[in-house]
């Protein structure tokens, strides 16, 4: 089961750990000694150089007391082998030397020191040193930690969120094709939750509704309200309502989506019926561009009237407008982002150019969506479009 990415992420709790690495035992009891009564400082004593690598990576230590010269191995090659080890590359590490020499202090910084401290030190010195590195080490570590939580909540949250993308999806009407009507739609979301949403259904056996709606912003509120405005519209549960009627269908979804009511938020709207006795289209765009009927000879008619937005005002009087529609006419229904685009050269796509687009494609292709499209990204330049590009294309037969 995937964690929630809202819990709170428990974060290491660590403590100060000191690893002295010394071939003499007496310098290892007297710094044992002097760290003994600090209760928050655990100590680590090595004496053999050949094994103060592995040790400290077993320990990782918040400091390295190391002394420089010892058999075997000498402390400034460890203090270099301590900075190539995955593990122990930003541990501090303080040098023990038996001289104060600028030059031994030279090298040693240059080989990754991070202190110096001739041996033995003052016990007030020593500890404050050790509580000073280890502090920063820890605050580190610390860092690094909130970071990983930080990137695994927001890859869970990366994945929650295109789960929902995919189901917002999943909730927008399949292509149909009967002898009356045939749809087709594209949805690409400038985000993974998009604001906009579509459908269309048969009323009855003559009355065919089709609707678009698109909800200011962007995430998971915008898209929440989509989704839950798209299910009135589908499922018809708007109390006394004629869904044949777009000017009580968009009067009653204004009452039902007040901004007021859901955090600021509102929606421009088109919906028309089809009926298909009278080959006529009531329709109402609220706040919405005008969609583009699109008939057999090139004529284009847009289909717009003057309405306010979907949940800006209580009691907006509504009113719907009706026109008549041609054999195998085309219908598109569409939200803003799909014409308004800017171009690379910073330029604006004007609302004539994209009529005349979708009027030459719409005579001479059936993939007027896609080559619509294809055109606006190669124009804008970028991998994703500022808004999610929604059309719709109902073909009445």
């Amino acid at each position: 089961m995937t964690e929630n990415p809202s819990q709170k992420v428990e974060l290491a709790n660590y403590k100060i750990k000191v690893f002295l690495v010394d071939d003499q035992k007496i310098v290892g009891e007297t710094v044992r000694r002097m760290l003994e009564a600090e209760s928050d400082i655990e100590f680590h004593f090595c004496e053999d150089p050949t094994k103060a690598i592995t040790t400290a990576a077993e320990i990782m230590p918040t400091v390295i007391l190391q002394d420089l010269v010892m058999p075997d191995i000498e402390g400034m090659t460890l203090v270099k082998f301590y900075r190539a080890h995955k593990q122990l590359k930003d541990v501090p590490i303080i040098v023990l030397s038996s001289k104060e020499e600028a030059i031994t202090k030279a090298d040693a910084f240059a080989a990754g020191a991070n202190d110096y401290l001739v041996k033995l030190p003052d016990k007030i010195e020593l500890i404050a040193r050790i509580r000073y590195h280890s502090k920063g080490y820890i605050n580190l570590l610390e860092r690094n930690d909130a970071y990983d939580a930080l990137v695994k909540s927001q890859k869970e949250l990366a994945a929650e969120l295109a789960k929902a993308g995919e189901y917002c999806i999943s909730l927008l009407p399949k292509t149909m094709e009967d002898e009356n009507v045939k749809t087709d739609w594209r949805f690409i979301p400038s985000e993974q939750l998009g604001g906009d949403s579509f459908g269309y259904h048969w009323i009855d056996e003559d009355h065919f509704a089709m609707y678009l709606l698109d909800v200011c912003g962007h995430g998971v509120g915008s898209a929440l309200l989509s989704v839950t405005a798209l299910h009135a519209l589908r499922s018809q549960t708007l109390p006394n309502v004629d869904f044949k009627n777009p000017d009580e269908v968009v009067s009653a979804m204004n009452e039902a989506f007040q901004m007021s009511d859901h955090n600021d938020l509102y929606f421009t709207m088109w919906y028309g019926v089809f009926n298909r006795q009278t080959r006529e289209i009531s329709y109402i765009s609220a706040g919405h561009p005008p969609s583009l009927l699109i008939n057999s000879n090139g004529d284009v008619q847009q289909l717009m009237n003057d309405n306010f937005i979907v949940g800006g005002m209580p009691g907006f009087p509504f009113k719907s407008t009706k026109a008549v529609v041609d054999e195998n006419s085309k219908l598109f229904i569409y939200s803003d982002g799909v014409y308004e685009i800017e171009f690379d050269d910073g330029k604006m796509w004007e609302m004539d150019d994209y009529i005349d687009f979708m009027k030459d494609k719409a005579g001479n292709s059936e993939t007027e969506i896609d080559t619509l499209h294809e055109y606006v990204m190669k124009m804008n330049g970028e991998e994703i479009l500022d808004d999610d590009f929604s059309m719709l294309k109902v073909i009445l037969k």
